[in-house]
């Protein structure tokens, strides 16, 4: 629900050059989401931007799914229907490695809204890619939040912790934003009927996967404003003046079934060296402008 409404702003936003979205396997498989990726941009009137399916399972886990929240097609109430426009040729590790390399070094950005299994099968096929990447702004990993697949990981590190673990080691600079972040930008009842009095259809769209989200939160959770994680990606590349960051070295554990997936935040850094950089604060009133500003100019 959240990564779909991170799609549909970015997709409204004209300051990106979205060069491609990729997909991967997580709440729904990868199938699914190559799928879902698709819809959404019909949707939103994109064909110009290439999709590419992406890894199906992650590097050495059984794929673990999340439908419960994001319902069996990871469409919430959406009914899914088979897009116009095909996929993109080739796999998505290859087109985030064939994009990246053929423009000059630090101008391509990734937003990571799931596993990041692509990721870290692009930077083992091309060892340069680390350094030559833009900012890749991740939405994962918990600290003082805890977790919300197990105590101490969050859902998207967890699913792949491996391939987490290998992107952080990578040297790349990772702008991350947790739950420590993402709780605070919460989709409250005046902020989803915002979304929902527009009149464009990517708008229409995210509103009934808020309500969703919304339902589904109140049921599980007991939340009566759930948090909208993924789209603070997008939020940051677009507007990064709504986030406090803080310099840090970020570790994943890999071996423990206890703590997989836990995210080890280390805050004793140099921060004139450091690569990764935590999300502290988000200014959730903030970003619901800037994500309903968005889907309003939209198609």
């Amino acid at each position: 629900m959240d990564d779909a409404t991170g799609l549909l702003t970015a997709f409204a936003s004209p300051e990106f050059d979205l060069l491609a979205v990729t997909t991967v396997g997580g709440n729904v498989s990868a199938g699914k989401t190559a799928r879902n990726a698709r819809i959404l941009r019909q949707i939103a009137g994109r064909e110009d931007v290439p999709v590419f399916v992406g890894a199906e399972r992650p590097l050495k886990r059984e794929p673990a799914g999340a439908g419960e929240f994001h319902g069996a097609e990871g469409l919430g109430d959406l009914e899914p229907f088979e897009p116009a426009a095909p996929l993109g040729e080739g796999a998505a590790a290859e087109a985030i490695v064939r994009l990246a390399m053929e423009r000059p070094a630090g101008t391509v950005a990734l937003a990571v809204m799931g596993p990041m299994t692509n990721l870290a099968l692009a930077m083992r096929a091309e060892p340069r890619l680390a350094a030559h990447l833009g900012p890749v702004v991740v939405m994962g990993g918990a600290r003082s939040e805890g977790g919300n697949i197990t105590a101490s990981a969050e859902f998207n590190i967890w699913a792949d912790p491996d391939a987490a673990a290998e992107v952080f080691a990578s040297g790349c600079r990772m702008i991350v934003m947790g739950l420590d972040a993402t709780h605070q930008v919460r989709a409250t009842e005046d902020r989803i009927a915002a979304i929902e009095a527009l009149e464009t259809e990517s708008a229409r769209t995210a509103a009934a996967m808020l309500r969703f989200s919304q339902r589904i939160e109140r049921v599980i959770v007991g939340w009566d404003a759930g948090p909208l994680h993924d789209p603070c990606t997008v939020a940051w590349l677009l507007k990064p003046e709504l986030f406090d960051l803080a310099p840090c070295r970020i570790a994943v554990e890999t071996d423990s079934d206890l703590t997989r997936g836990h995210t080890a935040v280390e805050f004793r850094v140099d921060a004139a060296t450091a690569k990764h950089f935590w999300a502290t604060k988000a200014d959730a009133a903030g970003v619901f402008a800037l994500i309903t500003e968005r889907l309003g100019a939209g198609r």
